[in-house]
């Protein structure tokens, strides 16, 4: 279990009505939880690095879980875990759970994420509203559910 609350949750996928449903999942559970959405790679990776020029500070609030794609346009779940591996501090990943949130049936495509020493999970869509209350609890504890 993750030892750090659960305030932010951040959507990697660039398909619309699976960022819609699970926003409702987390909604209906009022879970107190921050929920952003970014379309690909390359939009997820600003909640990591945007920074103030002024105060050094985050802009946007780092994510505690983030529900990762693996094929979207620009930038793909594999290039983000790549570009996540060298660009983010060590310091931030070690506060953020990743889950691969993914269609695809590709059996090399659930090793190599559970080879992933950042992915923590492997799910398959869609993601139902008990996987959801599972994938919480198991990372963040009961306490999580208002």
């Amino acid at each position: 279990m993750n030892t750090s609350p659960l305030k932010s949750i951040l959507l990697v996928d660039d398909d619309e009505i699976s960022n819609l449903f699970n926003k409702i999942f987390i909604d209906r559970l009022n879970i107190e939880a921050e929920v952003d959405i970014a379309n690909n790679g390359v939009e997820a990776l600003k909640f990591f690095n945007e920074r103030d020029d002024y105060t050094g500070q985050s802009l946007l609030l780092t994510p505690c879980l983030l529900l990762l794609d693996i094929k979207m346009p620009v930038m793909d779940g594999w290039e983000f875990l790549s570009a996540y591996e060298e660009k983010v501090a060590d310091e931030l990943k070690k506060n953020v759970v990743i889950v691969m949130l993914t269609t695809s049936e590709d059996q090399a495509d659930a090793i190599r994420a559970m080879n992933n020493p950042n992915i923590r999970e492997f799910i398959q869509k869609p993601l139902s509203e008990d996987k959801f209350i599972s994938l919480i609890t198991k990372f963040f504890g009961e306490k999580v559910f208002a």
